[in-house]
């Protein structure tokens, strides 16, 4: 564990005004306002070791134990408290290569209260099928941890899996959310990069899943009536979905990489249609043009729209009093601009109003137990971060 005494605004290449230039607004392409960045958000940043490919991260509930997930396959666990770190036996088998391999990590925030040390964990991995297929899968477990340095999972099943599996190893998406009544798991379904599909509801590709905690079809989804898998649906016309969560009101969001341009903060709200490929506001990586969002068009529209492209890791909505400037603004992580950009939510409507350069790229960044921020670099050697007020 090493800490720095490290600024946001004296981080190399820090913005600490809004980077809202390249951003959109709901009506098909006015530009958002700038807002000038908070000059008082310093953060302090301890390093606790470095990860295989990390990809995703979460609290056991209840615990000060951070888990972390390793694209290869493996996974590991931070104690916060001293620094202990683990490992965890009892993962499934990955089809390992291109965006795929295990992805995301999810426990019930309910099982806080348990006096059980059992838990129950959700995982997301890519799966091998017949002829060169592959497609997501979600699993379902039970998580314990009979030492301070080893967990085991048992009971691992597959509760719910991407539909159909296709070639390729791009755009598995596979995030989970649990929703705040403690109810479903939503899932994000990436269009696998085949594009056409995420339109045709006869599958799941290009869209966000509602499901029981047990993987089967939540009721009152949209296209119940259609029979499986299109009962399993919430909404569609979506890309490469990597970051979901949903906000003080309980409202869901998500956001995902466009094409060449065009990467898109949505409200998911139920049977609603996004539009992709048909619209869009980036291009084709050809460089043949995709028709923009118009007013007229039919697709629900988006809230922010990024050209050029931030390249989201994920997304969390800050919910603590650690950085109360913070409370309820959106904190995404950042690819392709090494940075956690900040959005504030106003209605319906949102606007980016800070980057925080962090000099690498960022996979991932999520909120701890008592309000710190916890980052996840992306990569191989990349770095697990805590980051605290100055």
């Amino acid at each position: 564990m090493k800490r720095l005494t490290l600024f946001a605004a004296t981080l190399p290449g820090a913005l600490l005004l809004a980077s809202c230039g390249s951003g959109y607004s709901t009506d098909g392409g006015t530009e958002a306002a700038s807002t000038p960045a908070p000059t008082d958000i310093e953060f302090a940043i301890t390093e606790h070791g470095s990860f295989n490919e990390p990809w995703a991260l979460a609290f056991l509930p209840g615990t000060d134990r951070l888990f972390i997930t390793e694209k290869s396959g493996t996974m590991k666990f931070v104690n916060t408290k001293d620094g202990t770190v683990g490992t965890v036996s009892g993962l499934p088998d990955v089809d390992y290569g291109g965006q795929g391999g295990l992805g995301d990590v999810a426990f019930l925030p309910r099982e806080a209260r348990l006096r059980s040390a059992m838990r129950t964990i959700y995982l997301s991995w890519a799966e091998a099928g017949e002829g060169d297929t592959r497609g997501a899968v979600v699993g379902r477990g039970n998580m314990i941890c009979p030492t301070t340095k080893t967990c085991a999972i048992s009971d691992l099943e597959v509760i719910w899996r991407q539909t159909p599996k296709v070639t390729g190893r791009g755009h598995y998406s596979h995030r989970i959310a649990v929703s705040p009544d403690g109810q479903y798991l939503f899932v994000t379904s990436g269009d696998r990069q085949k594009q056409e599909p995420a339109q045709d509801t006869s599958n799941t590709l290009g869209t966000v899943v509602r499901l029981n905690l047990d993987g089967t079809p939540a009721a009152g989804n949209p296209l119940a009536a259609q029979g499986s898998p299109s009962n399993e649906i919430w909404s569609w016309g979506h890309r490469n979905l990597l970051g979901i969560d949903f906000d003080s009101e309980g409202r869901l969001w998500e956001i995902e990489h466009g094409p060449a341009g065009g990467d898109e903060l949505n409200l998911v709200k139920k049977g609603q249609n996004y539009g992709w490929p048909v619209r869009s506001n980036g291009d084709q990586y050809n460089g043949t043009d995709i028709p923009d969002h118009t007013a007229d068009d039919g697709f629900a529209k988006f809230a922010i729209n990024w050209t050029p492209v931030i390249a989201p890791g994920n997304m969390a909505f800050y919910r603590g009093d650690l950085f109360p400037g913070l409370k309820g603004d959106l904190l995404i992580s950042g690819l392709k601009t090494e940075a956690l950009v900040r959005v504030a939510i106003d209605g319906e409507s949102a606007r980016e109003v800070a980057r925080y350069p962090m000099g690498k790229r960022i996979r991932s960044v999520i909120e701890g137990p008592d309000g710190a921020l916890w980052v996840l670099e992306d990569g191989e050697g990349g770095r697990l971060l805590e980051l605290r007020p100055k």
